[in-house]
């Protein structure tokens, strides 16, 4: 009798958490003895067989901000490195999170240890010599963007496009509920939510003022206390705040005002038209903006390369103009029919739903070999 398999896989961000832990479950469903240890968030807690520690807890983002995260990183980094040594696993799954995650991927490599990364980190859109960096630690890569795979090939890594892992979440787009129903979603890690979410309350209330029928939806990712929120959002009894995985009350929303991120694409795919807003700290700002290399920040206008959703970054992401692209885009029903038209194309460029399935197929054929 065979030994049963170990996977090792590591996630340290919110939606790579949930990627990874539909993976694992998919790669559970075809071969229950697969053992699963696994640093991430609570997504992965629930799936893994054995869970290290709460890496979405711990990592920073932007380029200064991890700086300050370096000693719980270092520690964490030495964690894995003792299960790579102690107990070794058959194969390692970094998921996105760069930084840390070629750390993870360099040491397995050392090791010898099949390093199978799932979901690209934004290699496309800053930095791509880090194609050449990952070439000489990966075993193969599996993408969810169509155009990355070009990309990997080219470096001549071994890659796979698996489809985009929300095509399995996500519900069917339905019709927006009546009446004007307005989303408010600032983000899903502690310091970009804290950062956002004053500029969106202020937003609302301009909107209310205007709206005053209109109910605002306030999500909260399941990572983040009720009592961030609260404070702000005290005698507003207009806002509700949500905090749900099934997307139900997100699907019939009539406009979104978002952070950028996985959030935007995940409007895109409910139809959902919006408005992009993100804010970083000056340093960071100044940094990206020399390094970025594509003509925008939200994912939808990546993926259609065109202007789709209007985006507001940095010093133009303030609550009034917020609010008047809010209501240009609810007060022009041409415009928002138009807008949710193109957002629903963007699903056909992500594959067909099952792509959980498809990634766990490629790492069960490797686990083979």
């Amino acid at each position: 009798m065979s030994t049963p398999k170990h996977v090792l896989v590591v996630a340290g961000d919110p939606s790579g958490d949930e990627h990874a832990a539909a993976l694992v479950r998919a790669l559970k469903a075809r071969d229950s003895s697969v053992r699963i240890t696994a640093a991430g968030g609570i997504h992965l807690q629930r799936v893994a067989d054995r869970f290290l520690f709460s890496l979405v807890g711990v990592g920073g983002f932007g380029f200064l901000e991890p700086l300050f995260k370096l000693p719980a990183l270092a520690s964490a980094l030495r964690q894995i490195t003792t299960v790579l040594a102690q107990d070794r696993p058959d194969m390692v799954i970094p998921v996105d999170y760069y930084g840390f995650n070629l750390r993870v991927a360099q040491t397995a490599h050392k090791r010898q240890i099949p390093v199978v990364y799932y979901i690209s980190p934004q290699v496309w859109a800053s930095r791509p010599g880090r194609v050449q960096t990952l070439a000489k630690v990966l075993t193969k890569i599996m993408v969810i963007f169509p155009f990355e795979q070009a990309l990997y090939e080219k470096a001549n890594i071994p890659v796979a496009f698996t489809g985009h892992p929300l095509l399995d979440r996500l519900p069917e787009p339905s019709s927006p509920v009546t009446p004007v129903t307005i989303g408010l979603l600032p983000g899903s890690r502690m310091g970009i939510v804290q950062r956002h979410l004053p500029i969106l309350i202020e937003t609302a209330t301009m909107l209310h003022a205007y709206f005053p029928e209109a109910q605002f939806l306030l999500f909260r990712p399941p990572e983040i206390p009720e009592k961030v929120y609260a404070p702000l959002i005290r005698g507003m009894t207009w806002i509700s705040l949500v905090c749900e995985e099934t997307y139900e009350k997100r699907k019939g929303l009539s406009l979104a005002i978002s952070v950028s991120g996985t959030a935007s694409l995940e409007n895109s795919l409910l139809g959902i038209p919006m408005i992009i807003m993100y804010k970083l700290s000056p340093i960071t700002y100044a940094i990206a903006k020399r390094l970025i290399r594509v003509p925008y920040v939200a994912i939808p206008n990546i993926l259609a390369g065109e202007r789709i959703v209007p985006e507001y970054i940095q010093s133009d992401a303030t609550p009034h103009k917020l609010a008047l692209a809010a209501k240009e885009l609810l007060l022009n029903r041409p415009l928002w029919d138009s807008t949710r038209h193109k957002l629903l194309a963007l699903r056909k460029q992500l594959g067909q739903p099952g792509a959980s399935d498809r990634a766990a197929e490629e790492v069960l054929a490797l686990l083979k070999n």
